[in-house]
């Protein structure tokens, strides 16, 4: 078989959360289309635990996502320093181990190329590791952050860890957020989902200025929360990391420009993500649709559209932006928890809106009236030195 012959219609490349689903809501919505997904390793999503509020995504395009669920929970908890308080809004877990199952089982043999890495692309072609060169109407890169100095950027970082319980733990809903742990580095909290009767995943979760993760230093912290709620056990072996940008502010043009000019981008490298949380599962559902819903899907054409469709994601998370650039240079290091504090007494709607990215006008407002919870110069100071 030649490297032109038969025709692919689109290359995916990247297997992670972005691609996985454009290649699934493709399958679904265009099944003529012959949609290749390439991916260095050898299975798709590498080692993720991804969650979801109920109101991240529509009712109506919750079925991209159902089959990748494995687990669920009616509601959660956040806990701060002389405030508790829980939620019915429904929280959701999906693995990457269901993400591959689920598109093994969905995509014809011959659309999954694992074990390919890519050395370039352009709109139309993909150059492997293994020196050929793939040829298709377009071409999609869904690889995760590239270059990203476009932009003015703070971390999420996150070390997690399924902790089996030597007996019952009790947790009957997720954790969401406990930031009654010790501040001072910056904001921090522990992440808690209860899986089963004696297993947890516990997740140590701080926002720093810097990307680099203190793996080592956040198994034991791990360990000493654990000891600390009365869960005696042991880590089970189940080990994510993760590392999200927090964004500020930044060029928007020149984050698409940096990388493989032309080609059409998703996920985090398109910029396709929450400024305040870093999480991209929200994006990642409503690019994929809409891309299968696109009339012209020809190199080019997709690169337009999905670069116009990153501006005008760039745009609506302004505000987002702002809060971002609060939190990390109007608050001190020990006292941004009290930031959160403040939103999670909110109406649970507002919350819930904010999380999906989707906040309106008066939510806005209502989130910043009020007496601040960072000091006003600060503030000040703070929002003059945005840059867009």
């Amino acid at each position: 078989m030649s490297a032109r012959s038969p025709q692919i219609d689109l290359a995916i490349v990247g297997g992670g959360l972005a691609g996985g689903l454009l290649a699934l809501a493709l399958r679904a919505r265009r099944p003529e289309l012959r949609v290749v997904l390439i991916e260095e390793a050898m299975q798709a999503g590498g080692n993720h635990l991804w969650s979801c509020f109920a109101g991240d995504v529509a009712a109506k395009d919750r079925w991209l996502i159902e089959p990748l669920i494995v687990h669920g929970w009616g509601g959660h908890h956040v806990r701060f320093p002389g405030f508790e308080r829980s939620l019915d809004a429904g929280y959701a877990s999906l693995t990457s181990a269901r993400l591959d199952a689920v598109l093994r089982q969905t995509l014809p043999p011959d659309a999954l190329r694992f074990g390919q890495g890519a050395t370039a692309l352009t709109p139309t072609t993909v150059a492997l590791a293994d020196g050929s060169t793939l040829h298709a109407g377009a071409v999609v890169d869904a690889r995760g952050p590239g270059d990203m100095s476009a932009l003015d950027l703070g971390y999420q970082k996150f070390l997690g860890q399924r902790w089996a319980c030597d007996a019952p733990h009790g947790l009957a809903t997720p954790i969401i957020m406990d930031a009654t742990v010790e501040q001072s580095e910056g904001y921090r909290f522990v992440y808690v989902l209860p899986l089963s009767a004696r297993d947890l995943f516990i997740e140590d979760t701080y926002y720093t200025t810097g990307p680099e993760l203190d793996a080592p230093g956040l198994r034991v912290r791990i360990a000493a929360y654990a000891q600390a709620q009365g869960w005696a056990g042991a880590p089970s072996g189940d080990e994510e990391t993760g590392i999200l940008p927090v964004c500020m502010g930044g060029d928007i043009a020149r984050l698409w420009a940096a990388e493989s000019p032309g080609v059409a981008k998703i996920g985090l490298r398109g910029g396709f993500f929450h400024a305040l949380t870093g999480y991209s599962l929200p994006d990642a559902v409503r690019t994929a649709l809409a891309t299968a819903a696109m009339d012209d899907l020809s190199g080019p054409a997709l690169h337009e559209a999905l670069r116009t469709r990153a501006i005008d994601h760039w745009r609506g998370q302004a505000f987002y932006r702002m809060l971002s650039t609060l939190l990390f240079r109007a608050a001190g290091p020990a006292e941004r928890w009290r930031v959160l504090a403040r939103f999670y007494r909110l109406d649970p709607a507002l919350i819930s809106r904010f999380y999906a990215g989707q906040s309106t006008f008066a939510d806005k407002l209502r989130i910043l009236i009020g007496k601040p919870p960072v000091p006003i110069g600060r503030a000040i100071h703070a929002l003059g030195a945005i840059r867009t």
